[in-house]
């Protein structure tokens, strides 16, 4: 049987450009105009994927997330604009359990091939997940409004002092669990963590603002020569690729690497990692991979582990894509494959 995927925009162009490409994959399509059509239509159809708009008449994009995750828990991808105020909006549509987002037809050459294969990987990867899994994605923005309060402890150490460091790297279903990490980690934790998710430049410093909310550690969008120092959390900015360096000084540092290379993703989880073997210890890193779409650190990942450096995998019964943390776990670089709720323990915890 095939599978269903319903596209919810109030432009009748975008419905369209969505349809031919998504129509390559053999899935049988339905359209609505708005949330309320959305909602309507998801409660009698148990569709596999369903995009949504955020800007729409009558009801928009993120309350009919809210209702369609609360009445039946179905793989939303989110289509946005490559804007500062829609990623804002997009990362409250993940929080009320979207799993993706894609850019926006008009905000990019939706006929480009690299564009219609990233729209049709994420339908068919979002197709795909059980519906078990949907019911039990958590809601963390309770959370973030307990630790909005919590006051921020400045450090004085410097990167001299770095002990261990934390390197995470996810993708599709990724932000949220992030998110948790941030809110996890004590006031006086003790390492640094470094994230890349797999996210456009305007998407980054939104999300880093989220988890900054979310977090009693000060969460920084990396920059050009910005120390590394114990206690912060550092996401990679989008389009660039985090590396790091050590100056003469001893002091590390963040360097932003421009050139994307031969990585489908900038930022890439195996860029951080690559380089962050060459200035640490294998002994100083935890390398964490969790859900995504691909194989994006999984290289690094048996790197790291060959070099006696911990690595943890996210196992296939929690991740909300088990591409990333599998394509690691079956190359031998994890050295434990844990569901996510004993990774977030073991790095809050981390001794």
């Amino acid at each position: 049987m095939a599978k269903k995927v319903l596209i919810v925009d109030d432009s009748a162009l975008v419905r369209k450009q969505l349809t031919t490409v998504i129509s390559e994959l053999g899935f049988d399509i339905e359209v609505a105009k708005n949330g309320q059509e959305a909602v309507d239509m998801a409660l009698k159809t148990n569709y596999d994927v369903i995009t949504m708009d955020i800007n729409m008449p009558v009801m928009d994009g993120i309350e009919a997330v809210k209702q369609i995750m609360e009445k039946n828990p179905t793989a939303i991808l989110m289509v946005s604009s490559l804007t500062t105020e829609d990623a804002t909006i997009t990362m409250d549509a993940l929080d009320l359990g979207a799993i993706d987002y894609i850019s926006k037809p008009g905000t990019m050459n939706i006929g480009k091939v690299e564009n219609t294969e990233s729209i049709l990987q994420k339908v068919k990867s979002l197709s795909r997940i059980p519906k078990r899994r949907l019911q039990r994605i958590r809601k963390v923005a309770p959370m973030r409004e307990r630790r909005a309060v919590a006051n921020k402890e400045i450090s004085n150490l410097t990167s001299k002092d770095i002990e261990k460091i934390i390197l995470v790297g996810s993708s599709t279903g990724g932000p949220g669990l992030i998110e948790q990490i941030c809110a996890a980690v004590p006031a006086n934790y003790k390492y640094p963590i470094c994230v890349v998710q797999h996210m456009p430049e305007q998407f980054t410093a939104a999300f880093a603002q989220r988890l900054d909310r979310a977090s009693a550690l000060n969460v920084h969008e990396s920059a050009s020569n910005m120390e590394v120092i114990p206690g912060n959390i550092y996401v990679a900015r989008g389009g660039i690729h985090m590396h790091f360096a050590k100056k003469t000084s001893g002091k590390i540092v963040i360097r932003e690497e421009k050139d994307k290379g031969t990585c489908y993703f900038q930022p890439s989880v195996n860029e951080m990692m690559f380089s962050a073997s060459k200035v640490f210890n294998p002994e100083q890193i935890v390398g964490v991979i969790l859900t995504g779409i691909g194989d994006d650190g999984a290289a690094a990942m048996v790197e790291l582990k060959k070099n006696g450096a911990y690595t943890l995998g996210e196992s296939e019964e929690s991740a909300t894509v088990y591409g990333m943390p599998k394509v690691a776990y079956d190359n031998g670089g994890v050295s434990e494959q844990l569901d996510f709720k004993q990774i977030l323990h073991k790095i809050a915890t981390l001794k």
